[in-house]
């Protein structure tokens, strides 16, 4: 049987793709927005180092920048060329090679975001 609330308009030929959810056209979709709106939290960055499920290999995590995506891979950037280390930005958090928590710490207070250590 088919289920009604999956049914809906999957194409139009005036707009194009529709989104599923909120059944706009994708261009004017209002779903997008609202997930790709940072995560609203305390205000306060928190910075911490994570060996669980890499062998081993230290990580330093950053979470809790209050930035959109793209000003969050450019943080990003930053960090990894301060460290002189490799890294990444996966949902919102941004991951950096190694264990450089202080030199993060350091770097966003420097940058005016409020950040302090998390965990041991």
């Amino acid at each position: 049987m088919r289920n009604p609330s999956n049914s809906g308009l999957v194409y139009s030929t005036d707009s194009g793709r529709m989104c599923p959810t909120c059944r706009q056209p994708i261009a004017a979709c209002a779903c997008k927005v609202q997930a790709s709106a940072p995560a609203a939290g305390d205000g306060i960055v928190r910075v911490s180092r994570e060996t669980k499920g890499r062998g081993g290999t230290a990580v330093t995590l950053v979470r809790g920048l209050a930035l959109d995506d793209a000003a969050l891979a450019a943080c990003a950037k930053r960090l990894r060329t301060a460290c002189g280390a490799g890294g990444t930005v996966k949902d919102g958090v941004i991951e950096v090679q190694g264990d450089h928590v202080e030199r993060v710490v350091e770097f966003l207070a420097q940058a005016g975001h409020p950040a302090k250590r998390a965990g041991g």
